[in-house]
């Protein structure tokens, strides 16, 4: 979990502070309650100018929206948790419908839909983080427990038949040095790195059907989850991340969306 660089108390959603780039309780959330390294500078007079409300993406690149200090990209163990739980719970389901068909199976199937399914998730909720990150961004994945629970429910009555996840997401807020939050453009991009990293992983599963063996029954069980998942998320509705690539650009998510609905279409048909 992430914790108070000061008192060191664990946090559920932290306090990033604008200038240093610190993460603080709500005790020391200000910058003369953490001793921030750069209160000298805060405490010189400027000029105050307006600005506009929308921070474009070339601004978000220069020193006059974040600190000083180098982004760094850091995973709490909080985070690594809740991602291995998510991982097992998805990966269970997938290969549940072994367990009470083929049980002597079941170890071999759970493997796969460990590497195949959760390669996946993982990948999927990554990408959402790292281009955050990039972004000046706090982000950081946690599960959600209600969700988990629908899909154990669900996968165990209908005995792997149907699955029905929605295993957590990344929590991401702003921390530049104005307080702007980002904009819609780059919510977008935010968004669309998601499905475009299952469609990538389409392509290097796709590579391995070929193999014979278990090589192969991994290939083709990613290639069809990790095609599923990314039609799915490209919907423009419900908040998913189909919804705000299209609210950014319905041309960049009609050239991705479109594309890979047909594709899903003829693989499912064939």
């Amino acid at each position: 979990m992430v914790k108070c660089w000061v008192c060191g108390k664990e946090l559920d959603l932290p306090f990033v502070c604008k200038y240093c780039g610190g993460v603080f309780c709500v005790e020391h959330r200000l910058p003369e309650k953490h001793n921030c390294e750069k209160l000298s500078e805060l405490r010189k007079p400027f000029i105050l100018r307006p600005q506009p409300k929308t921070v474009p993406l070339s601004v978000l690149k220069t020193k006059k929206v974040f600190s000083g200090r180098k982004i760094r990209i850091r995973t709490s163990r909080y985070e690594v948790k809740h991602l291995l739980i998510a991982w097992l719970i998805l990966g269970f389901c997938f290969s549940i419908r072994y367990l009470f068909s083929y049980p002597r199976f079941f170890p071999l199937m759970f493997a796969v839909s460990l590497i195949a399914v959760g390669s996946g998730f993982v990948f999927h909720e990554l990408a959402h983080k790292f281009t955050a990150l990039r972004f000046g961004c706090w982000a950081e994945f946690r599960m959600w427990g209600w969700g988990l629970t629908m899909a154990l429910i669900f996968a165990l009555i209908s005995g792997g038949s149907i699955i029905f996840a929605a295993p957590g997401a990344v929590y991401i807020t702003s921390r530049n040095l104005l307080g702007w939050e980002i904009g819609r453009r780059e919510n977008g991009i935010i968004a669309l790195t998601g499905p475009l990293a299952n469609l990538i992983l389409v392509f290097l599963f796709y590579m391995l059907q070929g193999f014979p063996g278990i090589v192969g029954l991994i290939g083709k069980f990613g290639f069809y989850v990790n095609l599923w998942l990314a039609a799915f998320n490209l919907i423009p509705f419900m908040g998913l991340d189909g919804s705000k690539v299209f609210l950014w650009s319905p041309i960049f998510w009609a050239l991705v969306a479109i594309p890979t609905w047909l594709y899903t279409v003829f693989q499912f048909l064939i």
